[in-house]
């Protein structure tokens, strides 16, 4: 490709006790007359940790040097102030993220990339799973992948698979396996590589998978390494548990469509695998609760069917009350149990699927961890099912693991259905409940996470520890847990001698492996723990995480591997960080991709300032784009334009909602002090039939105190205050001071309306008036809140979720299509938005010219800004 040729590619895998070394070596020559860059681009398991790379050049090794963030960030600024790239490791798909690095290659001249890459192999529906991304992206000579396995207890099955695997290509998978060793090869020649005879485009583009399994003829096996040990706990053969199983979903608005049909196909397909012992029930949430049944109910084939009819009828409208229906779920479970409803050997599992954020009644996420896992009290283990980028990963994710689940992101694509069944069967098979590892005290230091909610079929539990004594054997071990009928325990013993005894047939063991095994399992439970804790527990945490990583070179979220590279001028280094999932960037100290990219913006805005100002002068409205910096209300106005005052960062963002007339908007809802705000959309007065988007404005606004149980109704036309039973009218053209109950009122005549309630918050109402012959327009509002700080943090809506700070960093400004509108990358809530510099008026002191806001304004009705989607703000009526 552009006279690069990669000649060898190999993936080399060992895998010992499923702890697998991974190698990937790729060769390259520059066959032109004149240098060229050549990347090395390869997909790595999200669970892998890099822990070594290097480049050879024309004999010369460039290494890669691990080392904490904080370190690394010195050389990093020091290579992007020379203008040098970096940011190696992304997330890139499901399973992967991808490591890059390029570099610029001599004619003539070679260059060997190294990578190696460390993971624990989880076992999953009875089998080992290995997975290899491979995408050479040309044909390649020496193309290979090779995996040696060794299990001491003996391998009973190995498969391999392809997803790019053609006919032809099957007969090029070799698998060997008997005893404790097995053996993959796949090594195609260039003719089999090729998708067709006559070109040159590679077939080998997909996933490769290897998959195997052990012998048991124990529940569990131990060995014993100097010093250290590891214990696989997988019994076979037990009676499965009864399990009660809770479904709350979200129905709100942003389901609506594919989601929602997607969710029921998969449901569903669960009711057909549901046991005759299992009780279930469904919590619908959206605005409001709906249940399916007010108990759980055991499934019967007739309760099955009655599930089906009632599954195929669920819809989708509304906002978001994640709280209400968790809540509801829980108190049932609780009932179930209380009143003897389930039997005592069972397991009791909530499985949450939702796909926004919380919107209505306890908004506030530390608020909903909070009561959930004090409600819960570790009786039930919870899973969070996040749909789509519109969720808040990190609050589900901490609220799983503080209840004894996990959470997962499930992806808006055409298997999602597939993806929901492939989940509930993970779980859905409980054989044990409680179980825990017991290890004598005074000999085991170091003990990874030893007890365990739940066993589920074709899963293992692992623990590995390290002895007080390195010299120490011996170990014996004391396993407990509940079975269906009766309890399970034993103790265990093994010793040194018989894992010695076992790795004398075998002559590939990576180092240390089970010490690294222990590493590796340590440092993912220490990060896991990190995420749910605080203030010195978490610095705690985060300390010992990093003295691993570093100990045992693993690029973990807490090291960086800075990479030497070659460069005409000298070396450039170049840093690859390791992606977190679910976690706000800017709360890891060190983050060094992202503060050296802050940097070059800062200093990109400062050029384009100093350009702009030399060229056109500072009444440039241009200028003003990047250098206006006035305070600002939070406010909706006109067509409906919402802006977003950003005081800390002394700027604004803004957005638009296109909806049709009629259509009732929640603005703002905070449920501790009752204030609700609620505007109606009208439209033109005679559509325009060639427009795509029809032009709407709040003609009506509902505002409404239940504390004081009053209710203003605001028309262009008239005001009505509803407080009880009495209700008070006036029309624009008064001039009116009015203060009852709570409530004070000022109407500025013509111009606009002054409201406090309650709290303290204050808003105002601006009417907009036109030429009443004019052909299309009407009158209409606008609200602009001033005491926003007088609500509670609960507060939200399209307008109410901004009371709360909100922080944003712009990225990357380049030009847009319209010459004084450039576009840039906003990271806002863990997303990464296109955004336009823009204006929008602000008519709070002007309602008949207004004064020009500049602001970064966030398309398609606030996606990835706003909480959800703006559908879920959609209300029935005014009040």
């Amino acid at each position: 490709v552009n006279g690069m040729e990669i000649y060898s590619m190999k993936f080399d895998s060992k895998v010992t006790s499923r702890f697998a070394h991974n190698v990937i070596t790729s060769r390259a020559v520059n066959r032109g007359n004149v240098s060229k860059e050549v990347f090395f681009d390869v997909e790595l398991p999200k669970t892998a940790f890099i822990t070594n790379f290097s480049m050879t050049i024309d004999g010369v090794t460039y290494p890669g040097t691990i080392k904490e963030k904080e370190a690394a960030k010195k050389q990093y600024e020091k290579a992007v102030s020379r203008g040098q790239t970096a940011g190696l490791v992304k997330a890139s798909g499901r399973k992967t993220e991808k490591f890059t690095v390029s570099v610029n290659i001599k004619a003539a001249s070679k260059v060997t990339f190294e990578l190696t890459y460390e993971e624990l192999l989880k076992r999953q529906f009875g089998k080992y799973e290995m997975f290899i991304k491979v995408k050479p992206k040309q044909l390649v000579k020496d193309f290979e992948i090779e995996v040696d396995i060794f299990e001491p207890q003996g391998i009973t099955e190995l498969e391999a698979e392809g997803t790019f695997i053609t006919n032809e290509l099957q007969n090029t998978i070799k698998k060997t396996f008997s005893g404790k060793k097995g053996h993959i090869s796949f090594k195609p020649t260039l003719a089999q590589q090729r998708r067709c005879a006559s070109c040159s485009e590679s077939v080998l583009d997909g996933d490769f998978t290897v998959r195997y399994d052990v012998k048991r003829t124990t529940p569990d096996n131990l060995q014993i390494v100097n010093g250290y040990f590891v214990h696989f706990f997988a019994p076979t053969n037990l009676p499965k548990l009864s399990k009660n199983i809770i479904f709350v979903l979200d129905t709100s608005g942003s389901m609506s469509g594919r989601e929602i049909e997607q969710t029921k196909e998969a449901l569903l397909k669960i009711l057909d695998d549901i046991k005759e012992d299992d009780f279930f029930n469904f919590i619908l949430f959206d605005s409001e609760i709906s249940t399916w049944k007010e108990t759980l109910i055991k499934a019967t084939p007739e309760n099955l069917d009655e599930a089906r009819k009632f599954v195929r009828q669920i819809s989708a409208q509304g906002m978001t009350n994640l709280h209400g229906g968790l809540m509801r779920g829980i108190d049932i479970l609780n009932a179930a149990h209380e009143e003897n409803l389930v039997p005592k050997r069972s397991a009791s599992i909530i499985i949450m699927l939702t796909d926004g954020q919380p919107n209505v009644g306890v908004s506030n996420t530390q608020e909903i961890e909070k009561v959930v896992k004090k409600a819960i009290d570790g009786r039930y283990t919870l899973y969070n099912l996040g749909f789509g980028s519109g969720v808040d990963y990190g609050f589900l994710e901490r609220m799983a693991l503080e209840n004894k689940g996990l959470a997962r992101r499930i992806y808006p694509d055409s298997d999602t259905a597939l993806q929901l069944q492939g989940f509930y069967d993970e779980v859905s098979n409980p054989m044990l409940i409680d179980v825990e590892l017991n290890y004598p005290e005074n000999e085991i230091s170091d003990l990874t996470t030893n007890s365990f909610k739940h066993f589920y079929d074709g899963s293992e539990i692992v623990v590995a520890g390290r002895f007080v004594d390195s010299n120490q054997n011996h170990l014996s071990v004391d396993v407990r847990g509940e079975g269906a009928h009766d309890a399970l325990s034993y103790t265990t013993q093994q010793g040194a001698e018989q894992t010695a005894q076992a790795f004398q047939e075998q002559q590939y063991i990576f180092g240390e492996y089970i010490e690294r095994l222990w590493a590796y399992l340590t440092i993912e439970q220490l990060l896991e723990k990190r995420i749910t804790a605080t203030g010195e527990e978490k610095e705690n945490l985060t300390a010992q995480a990093l003295a691993l990583s570093l100990k045992y070179k693993f690029v973990t979220p807490l090291t960086s591997m800075v990479v030497t590279k070659p460069e005409e001028n000298g070396n450039e280094e170049g840093i690859a960080d390791k992606p977190i999932e679910g976690i706000d960037i800017f709360t890891i100290p060190g983050m060094c991709v992202i503060y050296a990219k802050l940097l070059l913006i800062i200093k990109l805005i400062s050029i384009k300032l100093s350009f702009i100002t030399k060229s056109y002068g500072q009444t440039s409205p241009l200028y003003h784009t990047y250098a206006s910096l006035p305070t600002w209300y939070t406010s909706v106005d006109g067509d409906p334009h919402f802006i977003i005052s950003v005081p800390q960062k002394k700027d604004a963002i803004c957005f638009n909602i296109n909806e049709n007339p009629g259509v009732i908007l929640n603005l703002i809802n905070d449920p501790v002090t009752g204030i609700t705000v609620n505007g109606e959309l009208i439209g033109d007065k005679r559509p325009n039939s060639d427009a795509k988007i029809q032009n709407s404005y709040f003609g009506k606004l509902g505002i409404a105190n239940k504390h004081l149980d009053v209710k203003l109704t605001v028309t262009p036309e008239r005001i009505t205050i509803e407080n009880g039973d009495e209700k008070t009218g006036f029309t624009w053209l008064d001039s009116v001071t009015l203060q009852q109950a709570g409530l004070t009122l000022i109407i500025n005549r013509k111009k606009n309306l002054v409201l406090s309630m309650g709290s303290g918050a204050s808003f105002v109402v601006v009417l907009h008036q036109v030429w009443k012959k004019h052909p299309l327009h009407q009158d209409f509002l606008g609200l602009y809140t001033l005491k926003s700080d007088k609500l509670s943090e609960q507060t939200h809506g399209l307008l109410g979720q901004f009371f709360r700070p909100i922080d944003f960093t712009i990225l990357e400004i380049h030009p847009g299509s319209d010459p004084k509108k450039p576009d840039a990358t906003m990271i806002v809530k863990n997303n990464e938005l296109t955004v336009t510099r823009g204006w929008q008026k602000n008519y709070r002191r002007d309602p008949t010219h207004g004064v020009d806001i500049p602001c970064w304004f966030v398309h398609d009705n606030g996606a990835g800004l706003i909480d959800g989607v703006h559908t879920d703000y959609i209300v029935s009526s005014l009040f």
